[in-house]
């Protein structure tokens, strides 16, 4: 059944002067009755009337189903609205729900109930859902270039689910619209990527404002692992398109990967005093009995070395010298450097001044900052003009 503004006024009506809050919040009551058949004297306890809603304003357990929703509610077609919404869960939200952070004083009371329904049925919770519902179409929310680099970014939390639920728990992200029910949805099914990583002779340092990076010796084949795992979500936005096959840079790697693995010319050891090294970001960084696992793992700098990687293997795939000298390839490592505990803005810097050694143009490691995301999604809505970053 369509949410009408009707039933929204008739609910401000009957309950504002005991829920509180303003009228739009009551388009999440009105949804809830209406999606899951809640009853209303359940449903009020499941919605926030105002406070600090930390990217989420309402939920629901499904017991049957098994099922944990998170929702945030916009009683708008606007789907821009939802860009705060997500950064808020990026920022803190998620690390408040799902984390061991300390409370927050000023927070609303629905993030108690959360808490509260999470406790009691942490050992049923299958899937968590986070559904951005609004009044809008889910094809333009999906169509927007600055959500869909959100939703990468809260994607990339997932892991917070498994160390919550102490087990692998799938996120699921979907937009929502108001107008009809069971209808009008697109999803995003993710769970989280975790790579064991040999990491020889690690270093440590600390950044200005809480950043973490740890520096040793990583396997080319570790990466090329994640890369064929990840594909082109392995590397950071920023530096997606690698340079051309037939570049000079490309070239000198092949040539070296060749002289290496099927010549036999080379000693594996030598790349790593040739390679300038790789730089990547992740979510989390764990030494479990000697050896790092990373979760979310994001190529910073070394698109070319990962790539020009990848096609060697192919290229050579029917080679019984690649299979055969296998070992060499294994021992063949790079500086790396992991940084983690660092904010979108300091990845951004960090990914501009690692990639200042190949002929990449700063407009192209600046191509998916925030602004251009913005002004793709205006020409796109207002104009209905391609606008090519």
């Amino acid at each position: 059944m369509k949410i009408t503004d009707q039933a929204i006024d008739q609910a401000y009506s009957d309950l504002k002067g005991t829920c509180k809050g303003v009228r739009n919040d009551y388009f999440g009551l009105v949804y809830l009755e209406n999606e899951f058949n809640i009853p209303r004297d359940e449903a009020v306890n499941l919605v926030a009337f105002g406070g600090n809603d930390y990217g989420v304003d309402g939920f629901y357990f499904d017991q049957q189903r098994r099922n944990f929703y998170l929702f945030q509610f916009k009683n708008s077609e606007d789907y821009t609205l939802f860009k705060g919404s997500f950064q808020r869960l990026i920022d803190a939200g998620m690390e408040r729900i799902f984390g061991a952070q300390t409370q927050d004083a000023q927070k609303n009371d629905l993030l108690e109930q959360i808490h509260g329904s999470l406790l009691e049925n942490q050992a049923i919770i299958d899937k968590v859902y986070i559904h951005f519902v609004f009044m809008g179409d889910p094809a333009k929310a999906e169509g927007s270039s600055v959500l869909e680099k959100l939703r990468e970014d809260l994607e990339n939390k997932r892991y917070l689910l498994d160390k919550h639920f102490n087990k692998q728990v799938t996120l699921v992200i979907e937009f929502r619209s108001g107008k009809a029910k069971k209808t009008g949805a697109l999803s995003h099914q993710r769970s989280s990527r975790t790579y064991p990583v040999e990491l020889a002779d690690c270093l440590s340092s600390a950044g200005p404002a809480g950043q973490h990076m740890l520096i040793g010796f990583v396997r080319l084949t570790d990466l090329h692992s994640m890369y064929r795992d990840m594909g082109q979500r392995f590397f950071e936005r920023n530096i997606r398109s690698a340079l051309p096959e037939e570049g000079a840079v490309n070239v000198a790697l092949e040539r070296a990967y060749r002289r290496i693995v099927i010549d036999g010319k080379d000693e594996p050891a030598v790349f790593l005093f040739d390679h300038n090294g790789v730089t990547f970001a992740a979510e989390k960084v764990e030494k479990l009995n000697g050896t790092y696992r990373v979760t979310e793992p994001r190529l910073l700098n070394g698109a070319q070395t990962i790539t020009t990687l990848a096609r060697f293997i192919e290229k050579n795939a029917d080679n019984p010298l690649l299979k055969e000298n296998r070992p060499r390839l294994e021992n063949m490592r790079v500086i790396c450097k992991i940084i983690t505990e660092a904010a979108d803005d300091f990845i951004v810097r960090v990914t501009v001044n690692n990639n200042r050694q190949n002929p990449v143009a700063p407009w192209n490691l600046h191509a998916n900052d925030m602004i251009q995301l913005e002004l793709q999604d205006k020409f796109r809505d207002d104009l209905q003009i391609f606008y090519e970053r």
